[in-house]
């Protein structure tokens, strides 16, 4: 996966468009789609700030004074405006919807308000056609990709190649749990990215996978730092048949057999294998974690996490051929994804947890 970058190049004055669209990769970059032949993410900067800085400091600080360079001014503004639109637009592509505090929180973490997020998505908003679209319910807005802002996403070589990429409008205006759902993923990317220890532009979601008992669909899938991957399943009013049936599902992704002749240098491998354990075979089976979050009418997260280990341990194959872990979206979000929050299936030592670094790993 690729991640957004960050251009140092000055930004255009207000009154002009700027274009910030990165040179695509020669290995990784579709053709521009035919929807967008002649837009590439084109931007405009804006470099009006939400509030002045305090002296000696920019923008984005935190309030520690450290010694700022002179460009590092300059380098918010574009920041704040013309690379920010761009990237708001690839986060909304990659995980489908978000709030313009989720949007904050991946993309302006320091900074105390969400007016230049705001300002990028009504840019976007007033594109023809407009790349984004939004859904108000209950004095908060959800904002999502249209077909022409995931063609403009997919022709910048900014995203991994993917089957399948749909725009988040029918999560965005249900009235059901869906959306909560879509926003309960967002929350833990969130977290994760917060922690440092996956980055946002780092998730799939809702990819399918090829197993003998039909297509696994897991919620998330996130590539870790460490270069090792996970898959991310939320739940909020799932019943427990379901998620066992689901964890069933990984066990047959799992076990199933080899695809292909494979030749004289490398023998058959598994989906999985081609696709998560790397080419020398060194990686795991990619743990899945279990993140359960609120919701109405429904037991607590840390019951349902409970009554879930009870159920999960009797699955074939947990604790051996798959890792599997659980928290809550409350506990990882105020502790953080590398912290000790990761309670794992079948261990036998009670409601020990442990940071993501120290689980067990799949044999």
């Amino acid at each position: 996966m690729t991640t957004a970058p960050d251009p140092h190049t000055p930004p255009a004055p207000a009154d002009t468009a700027a274009t910030a669209s990165p040179a695509p990769s020669p290995t990784t970059s579709p053709a521009p789609s035919p929807a967008a032949p002649s837009r590439r993410l084109t931007v405009v900067a804006d470099q009006t700030p939400d509030s002045p800085a305090p002296a000696g400091c920019n923008s984005s600080s935190t309030g520690t004074e450290v010694p700022v360079e002179a460009s590092r001014p300059r380098k918010a503004a574009a920041k704040a405006g013309a690379d920010l639109r761009g990237e708001v637009l690839l986060t909304l592509a990659q995980l489908r919807l978000a709030t313009p505090s989720q949007l904050r929180a991946l993309l302006l973490p320091h900074q105390q308000g969400t007016d230049h997020v705001r300002r990028a998505l009504r840019n976007l908003l007033d594109e023809s056609p407009a790349l984004v679209g939004r859904s108000h319910r209950a004095q908060q807005s959800y904002w999502y990709c249209t077909p022409a802002g995931l063609a403009e996403a997919a022709a910048s070589g900014e995203l991994a190649p993917a089957t399948g990429r749909t725009t988040g409008k029918r999560i965005a205006a249900s009235k059901t749990g869906l959306r909560e759902h879509g926003l309960a993923l967002v929350d833990t990317a969130v977290a994760f990215h917060r922690a440092q220890v996956a980055d946002f532009a780092d998730w799939r979601v809702e990819v399918a996978h090829p197993t003998p008992a039909g297509n696994l669909v897991p919620d998330g899938m996130v590539l870790l730092a460490d270069g090792a991957s996970a898959f991310v399943e939320i739940d909020r009013t799932m019943s427990y048949a379901r998620l066992v049936a689901k964890l069933e599902r990984y066990a047959a992704y799992r076990n199933a057999p080899a695809t292909g002749r494979g030749n004289a240098a490398r023998a058959p491998r598994s989906h999985w294998q081609e696709t998560y354990a790397g080419p020398s075979w060194e990686r795991p089976f990619p743990a899945v974690l279990f993140v359960f979050a609120p919701a109405p009418r429904r037991a607590a997260p840390a019951t349902r996490e409970a009554a879930f280990h009870e159920r999960a341990r009797r699955v074939r194959d947990v604790n051996y051929r798959l890792t599997v872990a659980t928290t809550t979206l409350s506990l990882l979000a105020e502790r953080g994804a590398d912290q000790p929050v990761w309670r794992v299936v079948g261990t036998g030592r009670g409601e020990e947890r442990r940071s993501l670094a120290a689980l067990p790993k799949a044999r």
